[in-house]
Order: structure tokens, then C-alpha cells, then sequence
């Protein structure tokens, strides 16, 4: 059954330094109806306050995507990477057998926000791997995926994490027989099952199963397009 993911029932943690909503369960919000769909297991929109951000800490068997919509982000890990994440750039670190981090707003002014997505490996354990790239500001971009689909970054598993941008009057179809597919919007205004989705709304297609965006403005979305069965 094709599902909408609401941006008004998306879990929501707010404290001094961070402000962040939660597309499937994490932290303190859980619901057993939102516990991930396929390889996707994390989807956090973050805005981070000047000057904070992550203490260290760990991370194991899991790939962690994460692009900055503006601001800059400053990353420090016990592997012995340290880089700054500006806006328009994506970093993936797969953590494997184990790795600790620490994220932080390198801007002592301007408030930093980013997309945080964990995606499940096809194997664990590991070295640690850790990548950065620049997005181009332009056009459809494979930002993360398999070596062989030549994405701007490589995952460990066979997911796709496509940047989509579109224009008023566009029609995206989301159909595939042999994947799954979820769609979040990160701007514009679409269409699709009879609803409005918007910044924030996610919609999340079967494998077998189809439909269609209809936008009503300029946007911007990503799509992650999985294999059948979570690995």
C-alpha cells in the first residue's frame, strides 16, 4: 500500500542547540509503524544553532549520509578525519566495524541545516570508510548509491539516493516492479493519491506498486529507490 509520511506526524526533538524532525523512529519517538522502510532506516531534518551540535559518539554497521542544506557542519572522528561540510556538499561515512564522531555548526553566526539519513549495509563490519563530494547546483544528481551506478558517493548496499529538481507543470512517476521507493520533498509543491505534499511530506511506494507527482511549483525532492527486502 502506497503511504504518505506527513511532515505533521513526523517525530519532533527540540532542545537548546538542536531542532530536529524525525521522518521514521529515532531517539525518544518511536512508533512500531515507522520503523524504516527497506535499506532506509534514518531520516532526520536538522537545524543545528551556531556554535553546537553532536557531542562524540559512535556508530556501528550503518551508512550515514549526510548533505547540508545551508550553513557549514564541522566533522572530527576517531579515524582521523577532520572537514568542514558547507552547504551544497554531501558527506557519507560508512561506520562498519565502529566508528566515533562528533558533528558540529562551524558557524558562530548562522544556524546550520542538514539532512541526516541512515542507510542500512548489505554486509557489517569493516574498516571505516569516510567521503565527501560537492553537489552540482543543477540538474538531477545520483548523490549516493552502488560503485557501479557512479554516484557521487559509494554505499554498501545496492540503495540509490537520487536528488531530483523540478519545474511547475513537471510529472515525476514512481513505479517499479522490483524496488522500493520512497520520495521526501525538500521544497516545492506536488501532487499525488488524491493529496498536497510539501516540504517536509514524504510518500512511500512498494515494489509493484505506482504513482505519480504532479508538481504545482518549482522543487526539489530525493528519492531512494531500494532493493525488495531490507538486507
Amino acid at each position: 500500500m502506497i503511504t504518505i509520511h506527513q511532515k505533521a506526524v513526523r517525530g519532533h526533538t527540540r532542545g537548546g542547540w538542536l531542532d530536529s524532525y524525525h521522518t521514521f523512529s529515532f531517539g525518544s519517538f518511536q512508533d512500531p509503524k515507522r520503523m524504516g522502510f527497506g535499506n532506509l532506516r534514518v531520516l532526520n531534518e536538522d537545524t543545528i544553532i551556531p556554535g553546537s551540535g553532536f557531542a562524540s559518539h559512535p556508530h556501528a554497521d550503518m551508512d550515514i549520509l549526510t548533505y547540508v542544506i545551508k550553513g557549514q557542519l564541522r566533522h572530527e572522528d576517531d579515524q582521523g578525519n577532520v572537514s568542514l561540510i558547507n552547504a551544497g556538499e554531501a558527506q557519507l561515512m560508512s561506520a562498519g566495524s565502529g566508528v566515533t564522531h562528533s558533528e558540529r555548526n562551524a558557524s558562530d553566526t548562522e544556524t546550520a541545516h542538514l539532512f541526516q539519513i541512515w542507510l542500512i549495509p548489505d554486509t557489517t563490519g569493516g574498516k571505516p570508510t569516510y567521503a565527501q563530494r560537492a553537489v552540482p547546483q543543477a540538474g538531477n544528481v545520483l548523490i549516493a548509491g552502488p560503485e557501479t551506478s557512479q554516484p557521487l558517493l559509494t554505499l554498501n548496499s545496492a540503495t540509490t539516493v537520487e536528488l531530483i529538481r523540478v519545474k511547475d507543470g513537471d510529472r515525476t512517476p514512481v513505479a517499479d516492479p522490483d524496488t522500493l521507493r520512497f520520495l521526501h520533498i525538500i521544497d516545492g509543491l506536488a501532487f499525488a493519491e488524491g493529496e498536497h505534499l510539501s516540504a517536509g511530506d514524504g510518500l512511500q511506494v512498494p515494489a509493484g506498486e505506482e504513482t505519480t507527482l504532479d508538481w504545482a511549483s518549482d522543487g526539489a525532492a530525493l528519492i531512494f529507490t531500494m532493493p525488495r527486502e531490507k538486507k
